[in-house]
């Protein structure tokens, strides 16, 4: 009986030992259900919160609960909280002697871990207090209020090895909502940050309300806090939640004693009610492949804008008649080392006659004080101004990407002479209002100037994984809505994080006129770091401009107009397990019929397959390539065959000779039976009673990475259906 009772003690020692381990983590959708009630925090960076209670040990030592809270997400729950550890006696205090329990108040006990961050956190010294923060998943029916938190002690004179020493439930009125009016400390990395909601502006179009929320943090530690990669989402009361993308938000520290703002911007549509609307902030934990929860905050009502010109019409005169003119959108874009300050004006005709389209000129001036020069850019393909009529002009000037101001005008200028300009009307806007437009996933955007009618819709994304880096790809479907053939508008790219890193995307040309109400798919692509996490990242894209109009074949942009952002889908990470119909956009490939065999040192690899294609969707497929690889499972053989894109659709010949056989070396469209793939193995013959079962698998390659689509296990020799 001892020798059990000491090996059942020696693995719970094990399985205490190893408290710190990470369960297996479900994928997070931010766009899904509402949280539970919750709010502060305790993850990679703590919340603070009002204590749920405290658990007394010997000495005056004790546990203190806190800083609990709920994420709910698509595939289920997230709960976090701290355990501060109160150590008042005279010698250390190991926290390896005790633990928490979560159970339901129906007895259901569930997994807890700490948090990385946490897991070498044992010993607390006489007269400290130390921090622990744990997670837990739930199920979808579990509530805060259903939780019991059960503290024991290690005791192996106890016939589970267990002593409780005290227990805390969750109140049923409990809540870490931050009320509107109110402050919530968050600990940032060992600093406290009281954060509030200062104000919330609102804007609107016929599609979505554009809200901005902004962000009061105030360092009331006594060293600097750096503020993490926070990922900010609005939750409606109906339980939506929709990304904010926050600005000023990169490598943002702040000093003690010293207050910043962050503004936060998104897109809800507009059949959502404004109406009990909350900030959630989360913090993606790469290591555990989770989102945890940091603070909830009630926001305010919408604050009263200061007077914005946008989408007010005015009226101004010259020797040709009376014009009107409208200030469409001013945005604030990053270029480079620089951002762009792009305003978008109409100007309409609604007198009785054509009127020619006036010499204009404008600039900026920010904060009353300083002048930024701008240039204007005719966006529009008109010659003048029929009656009725209406053309879209931008005005755009560059500045440096760190300076800040508050109020921004658009001076409007008539050039009339070589030297001479006149005044013609003002457009004042504020700068937390310096918005573009965010696409939640599945929506369209539509480009609307005059010869250039297109949408835009984000189709899929795909990370092409290498030894050091990954190439991230977005897969952009352009469609023409023009009446005629015309060219696809070239774009500018680019990718931004949720810290405010910006990496440039190189978007692939289309070379082709596109018919009316046909597409194109473009890839937008880019290096990144390699494991990069793609989730609630951002692709921003405008239409590219040189000098003072669109670019043109082979010229480089300078600058870029009409922008809009499209929050990302989830990236679909599943490999089929047969091989038919893999989706290769804008392709479609199957393979069946697979056998192998050998002879005379040849190992053969016959099959039959179609390829389809999307007619009505064109595509530049530089780069890319499909890869057919075999891996025997027990190592016996393994190559690969790359076959390129820009060959599919070609007449050139699929196969070359190969002695009495011939070997394929291309893939076509259409079906095609008895294809063989030829690989000369003079060995492979004194293998055969090893060779069980083998792996083929489809891959897309895109730049010389790949990324695995399908693999089938097949038994040697044999053929499939």
């Amino acid at each position: 009986m001892r020798s059990k009772k000491n090996a059942t003690v020696v693995l719970l020692i094990a399985a205490v030992l190893s408290f710190g381990s990470a369960v297996p983590a479900f994928a997070a959708d931010s766009s899904t259900a509402p949280p539970s009630n919750g709010s502060s925090s305790s993850t990679l960076s703590t919340g603070s919160a009002p204590s749920l209670g405290t658990v007394s040990l010997n000495g005056g030592s004790f546990f203190e609960l806190k800083n609990v809270i709920m994420l709910t997400e698509q595939k289920g729950k997230t709960v976090t909280f701290t355990v501060s550890v109160h150590n008042e006696s005279s010698t250390d205090l190991l926290f390896i002697d005790y633990w928490v329990h979560v159970l339901t108040k129906s007895g259901n006990q569930i997994s807890v871990r700490v948090l990385p961050q946490d897991k070498d956190k044992n010993k607390i010294s006489a007269k400290s207090v130390q921090d622990i923060n744990f997670y837990a998943a739930l199920n979808e029916t579990t509530e805060l209020n259903d939780l019991m938190f059960e503290f024991i002690k290690w005791d192996f004179s106890q016939p589970n090895f267990e002593r409780k020493i005290g227990d805390i439930a969750v109140p049923d009125n409990y809540s870490t909502v931050t009320p509107a009016d109110d402050s919530h400390a968050i600990n940032m990395t060992g600093t406290e940050v009281k954060t509030s909601i200062k104000k919330v502006l609102l804007t609107k179009n016929e599609k979505n309300y554009s809200p901005t929320v902004i962000l009061n943090m105030e360092n009331i530690g006594n060293r600097s806090a750096k503020v993490p990669g926070y990922q900010y989402l609005l939750r409606t009361a109906e339980g939506y939640m929709y990304p904010l993308d926050a600005k000023k938000n990169k490598e943002l520290t702040i000093n003690p004693q010293v207050k910043e703002e962050v503004e936060l911007s998104g897109s809800v549509p507009i059949a959502v009610s404004t109406e009990g609307w909350q900030l959630v902030i989360v913090q993606e934990s790469a290591e555990l492949k989770l989102n945890l929860p940091i603070a909830y905050f009630q926001l305010p009502p919408v604050s009263a804008t200061d007077t914005v010109a946008t989408g007010i019409e005015y009226n101004f005169s010259n020797k040709k008649g009376t014009y009107t003119t409208k200030l469409n959108s001013f945005q604030r874009l990053p270029w480079e080392d620089q951002d762009i300050l792009a305003a978008n004006i109409t100007l309409l005709n609604k007198g009785v006659e054509a009127l020619p389209i006036p010499d204009l000129a404008g600039y900026f001036m920010l904060d009353d004080n300083v002048k930024v020069e701008a240039k204007l850019i005719k966006t529009d393909k008109t010659i003048g101004l029929a009656k009725g009529a209406s053309a879209n002009f931008q005005f755009i000037g560059k500045m440096p990407y760190t300076y800040e101001f508050t109020t921004v005008k658009l001076v409007l200028e008539e050039k009339t002479s070589e030297t001479e300009k006149e005044e013609l009307l003002e457009f004042a806007h504020s700068s937390e209002l310096l918005n573009i437009p965010y696409l939640n996933v599945g929506e369209t955007h539509k480009m609307t100037n005059v010869g250039r009618n297109a949408s835009y819709n984000v189709r899929s994304i795909k990370t092409y994984s290498g030894d050091t880096a990954d190439i991230f790809t977005v897969q952009l479907e352009a469609t023409n809505l023009e009446k005629r053939f015309t060219d696809i508008s070239k774009l500018v790219a680019q990718f931004k994080t949720t810290d405010g890193t910006v990496y440039p995307a190189a978007v692939s040309e289309i070379k082709k006129k596109i018919g009316p109400n046909a597409s194109a798919l473009l890839f937008l692509s880019g290096t990144l770091p390699r494991g990069f996490q793609s989730s609630n990242v951002h692709i921003m894209i405008g239409e590219a401009v040189t000098d003072d109009k669109y670019t043109e074949k082979d010229a480089v942009p300078d600058a870029y107009v009409n922008a809009a952002a499209f929050w990302l889908p989830n990236e679909n990470r599943t490999v089929q397990d047969d091989l038919m119909n893999v989706d290769i956009l804008p392709y479609t490939f199957s393979m069946n019929h697979i056998n192998t065999w050998l002879l005379q040192g040849q190992l053969k690899l016959t099959f039959n397959y179609e390829l389809t294609k999307n007619l009505l969707m064109e595509s530049n497929t530089e780069g890319r390539k499909l890869i057919i690889g075999l891996e025997d499972e027990n190592g016996n053989k393994t190559f690969s065959r790359e076959f390129d894109f820009k060959d599919f659709d070609t007449s050139d010949s699929i196969v070359e000779s190969t002695g009495d056989d011939v070997n394929i070396t291309k893939l076509k469209l259409g079906k095609h039976d008895g294809v063989k793939i030829i690989e000369r193995d003079q060995d492979l013959i004194y293998k055969l009673e090893t060779l069980k079962t083998y792996k083929l698998s489809i891959y897309d390659s895109f730049q010389g990475q790949k990324k695995l689509l399908a693999t089938k296990k097949i038994d040697w020799f044999s053929t499939t259906d």
